[in-house]
């Protein structure tokens, strides 16, 4: 194991009563804008339960609407505008990670003179940021734990990511009862990104570091046990709330400490080459992850196998068998878990050719400046054979 430092200041409220607790945790604050996705708030009564504390507690709000999936860089550039109009000094995101991290990606820029964008491509990294809170609607990328956050640009198109300290949110009401009507897809496309999260830290060189690897293969058992648990019965509690959490633990750094490099081991790979196909294509985050990881799996198995065969043999329980066929039946068995769950586990199963494939394997690899992967460092053009093994 390696040296590490773990900071995680986020405040948890967790459970049916949790926004009986919002009202205090803005109390404090003077004007608030509160950041939704397309209006499932409204539906589901999360809004009606958010202004209702809010009104108690005497705060004053704003709303910004319409964040989409793979959120884009223009809403934020208008949140910011709106919270510098009215003088907000806390960010509240009402949703999943798509309103989450524009809440983050405002957050950021109102104390800053220049454009948004400049975070996410690099060139300035936010030092400073308004506080953000959360009320999560679905589990699923563990935003409301992080310091990432993700912006898509339409006009280039990209898509990347942005971590600092200043965008961790200051706490995060968590009601599983927020997630009961969650379509069946959305909940399958979140548990696709939270066992991605997994995975991503749990393929590391070092050589040890069994607590975390056992920590990841308990939380990864927990995501293949109850997301179909949820999706066929979206009323159980139990079940929804142990796929909430698991989310919030997929990425809150806890499982990737200590773990390669600097004391912080994680992967990333299958995550840069998905963003590619989510800023191309604007499919879901979690459906391209359900086609690119096994893919990337299929490429990683030639050059370094030892990790899958113990993911195999402590996740999926595959024994007896030799390391060649342990790899064969996880990745097989993975692939099963996508499809029992609805999830696409091919391309051409979203509509997506190879058109594309050359300009964003070169761009996947450009982001991360030429040093793609951790566990098996990729080229251009491995990304382009893993696009191609996921056609």
């Amino acid at each position: 194991m390696n040296d590490f430092i773990y900071h995680n200041t986020t405040k948890v409220i967790f459970g049916r009563s949790a926004e009986e607790h919002l009202g205090e945790e803005v109390s404090m604050f003077g004007k608030l804008l509160l950041v939704f996705g397309g209006g499932s708030a409204r539906e589901n009564g999360v809004y009606d339960r958010v202004m209702s504390a809010l009104r108690e507690s005497g705060v004053q709000s704003c709303e910004l609407w319409g964040v989409k999936p793979n959120p884009d860089i223009d809403k934020v550039r208008e949140g910011i505008a709106m919270a510098r109009e009215n003088s907000v000094s806390l960010i509240l995101a009402v949703g999943g990670g798509s309103v989450i991290d524009t809440a983050k990606a405002i957050a950021a820029g109102v104390p800053y003179d220049g454009d948004p964008w400049d975070f996410y491509d690099g060139s300035r990294a936010p030092g400073i940021a308004l506080p953000v809170g959360v009320v999560l609607t679905i589990p699923a990328a563990g935003s409301e734990t992080s310091m990432t956050s993700v912006i898509s640009n339409p006009d280039i198109p990209d898509k990347r990511g942005c971590t600092a300290p200043c965008l961790l949110p200051r706490f995060a009401v968590m009601n599983p009862e927020n997630t009961f009507s969650l379509p069946p897809y959305q909940v399958a496309c979140g548990a696709s990104d939270m066992l991605a999260h997994m995975m991503e830290r749990y393929f590391v060189n070092t050589n040890c570091c069994d607590l975390s690897d056992r920590m990841i293969e308990g939380a990864a058992q927990t995501v293949l046990n109850y997301a179909p648990m949820s999706i066929l019965s979206p009323f159980d509690y139990d079940a929804r709330a142990e796929l909430m959490w698991a989310g919030s633990i997929a990425h809150c750094d806890i499982l990737d400490r200590g773990r390669g490099e600097k004391g912080r081991g994680s992967d990333w790979a299958s995550h840069q080459i998905e963003h590619q196909l989510s800023a191309f294509y604007d499919i879901a985050h979690g459906a391209g992850l359900a086609v690119v990881f096994p893919a990337w799996l299929k490429f990683v198995r030639k050059r370094n196998p030892r990790k899958l065969v113990q993911f195999g043999r402590r996740v999926f329980h595959i024994l007896g068998k030799s390391d060649e066929e342990t790899i064969d039946l996880m990745i097989e068995k993975l692939e099963g878990f996508f499809r029992t769950i609805g999830m696409p586990t091919r391309l051409s199963e979203l509509g997506i050719g190879s058109e594309h494939f050359a300009e964003m394997a070169a761009k996947a690899v450009e982001i991360k400046k030429n040093n793609l992967g951790s566990y098996v460092r990729l080229s251009a053009e491995d990304v382009e054979e893993i696009l191609n093994i996921a056609l």
